[in-house]
């Protein structure tokens, strides 16, 4: 068979990462950008700064922005907060603790790290236990991720929050919020959260290319304050009137313009609503699973209801079974692309991505597609997985 035949509709994507580009934020995008000394250069900066400040709810928050991904944004809290040799506290989530842990040490930087359960949140009682630890208050910031996108995990920022308070200790709180933003609420002055680690790709419904981050005063004064050199990621450098010296040369003109395009849909939409959706997508998603988990060949990764994140969701699989062969079969037969695991978990889960520009018909043909995969596989699955999911949208809507 050619594999140059042409299928018709669009393959549904649902990774949780890069995920769904809504067509309005794609027509925005298609436009010619502008030379630098436009006004308009710096009214959309100053729009996708407002709106940025907005959805992470900080009032007097700084904004920035960066040509850059996830990693990049990670590079950036580093860099600002953390004198060369100096000490941070990362929380044990799986994957991406783990990654920001050797990115961390490869620049120079040392890193206490906790245990990591495989299936559960971040315990606070960890973070409280190691800092009250550090007597010599060595530790410059505590990093945690919200919700791990490898582990569809996600801990909970109040009782971490609170147990550093507890331990009565100056670190600052710096959030990695890449797959949460835009899906849960997260609030910097009520959860007093010091720096929001963001990037483009996954809730705020944009390609992969803007990292970003939020800083309050503390981090502000500790930026100022480290003396590790830097130079592209330094915040104080980009505090500047002028829109193209906040991006230390030209800024990613046209993907500005699909955030501006982006954040603008979310709060036409409401944020509460956009949050209820995501919890609505993501309950049909944990219905499906819950259906054909009933088989033996696959369950939840996430073994604490409570953590399962409203982003993604990973799906393990029984000894036996291939998830990269499933995905194969789900993508390349049925048009539905779903992720695979991620360093330790390589191997043993797929996720399902429900965050972003998505509503119930699409997940529902993802589902779908999903449910056919493994039954192509010969997974052994329960066979009302897809009709659970159909339950639980219809009980929602007949509740609201």
């Amino acid at each position: 068979m050619s594999t140059n035949l042409r299928i018709p509709g669009a393959r549904a994507l649902h990774s949780p990462g890069p995920t769904h580009i809504p067509d309005e934020v794609l027509a925005a995008m298609h436009r010619q950008p502008m030379d630098l000394a436009d006004p308009r250069v710096e009214a959309t900066v100053d729009a996708c700064e407002a709106d940025l400040r907005r959805l992470v709810d900080g009032a007097d928050a700084g904004i920035f922005m960066y040509a850059a991904n996830g990693h990049g944004a990670w590079e950036v809290a580093i860099e600002n907060l953390l004198p060369m040799d100096g000490l941070v506290l990362i929380p044990g989530t799986g994957h991406f603790s783990d990654q920001w842990a050797i990115q961390v040490e490869a620049l120079g930087r040392r890193t206490v790290r906790t245990p990591w359960r495989e299936g559960h949140p971040i315990d606070p009682n960890d973070i409280e236990r190691a800092l009250r630890a550090d007597v010599k208050r060595e530790i410059a910031a505590v990093f945690v991720v919200h919700t791990d996108t490898s582990s569809g995990v996600t801990s909970d920022i109040d009782a971490m929050r609170a147990a550093v308070d507890a331990a009565d200790h100056p670190a600052v709180f710096v959030v990695d919020a890449v797959a949460s933003l835009g899906a849960a609420p997260l609030s910097m002055d009520r959860q007093r959260i010091d720096v929001i680690v963001g990037a483009s790709q996954k809730g705020l419904m944009l390609p992969p290319g803007i990292g970003f981050v939020t800083i309050n005063d503390k981090a502000a004064r500790v930026g100022k304050a480290n003396p590790a050199p830097r130079f592209y990621w330094d915040w104080t450098r980009r505090a500047d009137e002028q829109s193209y010296r906040k991006f230390c040369g030209t800024p990613p003109l046209n993907l500005l313009y699909g955030m501006q395009k982006g954040l603008e849909l979310l709060f036409a939409e409401g944020l509460e609503n956009v949050f209820a959706r995501h919890r609505r997508l993501s309950g049909l998603v944990h219905a499906a699973v819950s259906g054909w988990s009933e088989g033996g060949g696959i369950d939840f990764f996430c073994r604490v209801p409570a953590a399962r994140s409203v982003s993604v969701t990973a799906v393990r699989t029984a000894p036996g079974v291939d998830p990269d062969a499933l995905r194969a079969v789900a993508r390349e037969r049925f048009q539905v692309a779903i992720a695979g695991g991620l360093g330790p978990l390589a191997g043993r889960v797929f996720r399902i991505g429900h965050l972003g520009d998505l509503n119930e018909p699409m997940i529902l043909g993802a589902l779908a597609g999903v449910e056919a995969a493994l039954l192509a596989q010969g997974v052994p699955v329960g066979r009302d997985g897809l009709r659970r999911a159909v339950d639980a949208l219809v009980a929602d809507r007949s509740g609201s």
